[in-house]
């Protein structure tokens, strides 16, 4: 048995974090945890569902409530620590990350940000959202197994095969896929960013492939972006697939609740044993 305290310090603890970031939090905790309703995207009816299931506490992967659900942009300077790794001088990271980190902000201030969390409370439904820590068990995930099936004759197409080869990425639907360059093209140094708020944008892109970077492996990527990569054409692109790659950190996460005897139902978007 968990509360909502230690879920969220467990999170913390398997991402690497210190604090709470600003894109997660409860909403409406719970004192006893025995069995979770977990979803990628959680809504009102799925409130309901929690409440015909008998699940003790729902928690959310995306922002649902309240501060999280407007506050993505304010995680997003992570993003220049994940430059500075490769290379990347600070200042020039700061500069070309802030674009997209004002446009984040003024896209989040008219979002009905109450919305999901008022519903929570008058149904009494405990809630809690993890964002970004469950992003960072992913990326972590992710570059690991990249690093130890790629070298530094492979391909695109290899970092597709490779990215196959996690249990989230196997299935059909929304599989990875090359959106810039050519299954042929030589990757380079591959490097998953997928744990930073939202897409940096391509400037950032830009950035990562002057810096040496030859091929990023993001979840998504807006048409803008891929134009000007392409436009570029310095660098190749790998989209791992949104839903696929959240529920790599959320996979994870199961695994160690599960360990500590909570009871889980996966749903909302999360891909497990597809």
């Amino acid at each position: 048995m968990m509360n909502t305290t230690e879920i969220m310090e467990l999170a913390l603890e398997m991402s690497g974090m210190d604090e709470v970031p600003g894109d997660s939090g409860i909403a409406l905790p719970c004192d006893q945890v025995k069995k979770v309703m977990i979803g990628v995207d959680i809504d009102t009816a799925d409130l309901f569902l929690a409440r015909e299931l008998g699940v003790d506490l729902v928690i959310g992967h995306h922002p649902v409530t309240d501060g999280p659900a407007v506050g993505l942009y304010t995680v997003m300077k992570r993003q220049v620590e994940l430059m500075m790794r490769c290379g990347i001088p600070i200042n020039k990271a700061q500069k070309v990350l802030q674009k997209r980190i004002d446009a984040t902000e003024r896209g989040s201030h008219p979002k009905n940000f109450a919305k999901v969390g008022q519903a929570a409370k008058i149904m009494n439904v405990p809630l809690m959202n993890i964002h970004m820590p469950l992003d960072i068990i992913a990326e972590n995930t992710i570059q690991a197994h990249l690093d130890e099936q790629l070298n530094e004759k492979s391909t695109v197409g290899d970092v597709v095969e490779a990215l196959k080869g996690i249990p989230e990425y196997q299935g059909e639907v929304s599989s990875p896929v090359i959106r810039a360059g050519g299954a042929k093209d030589y990757a380079g140094k591959v490097f998953a960013s997928v744990a930073g708020g939202t897409n940096g944008g391509p400037d950032v892109m830009k950035a990562y492939f002057e810096a040496g970077v030859g091929t990023l492996v993001l979840m998504h990527i807006p048409e803008d972006a891929l134009s000007a990569v392409k436009e570029q054409g310095i660098g190749n692109i790998v989209i791992a697939g949104h839903m696929r790659s959240d529920s790599v950190g959320i996979n994870r996460f199961i695994d160690a609740l599960e360990d500590r005897g909570v009871e889980v139902v996966a749903m909302g978007g999360v891909l497990r044993d597809e």
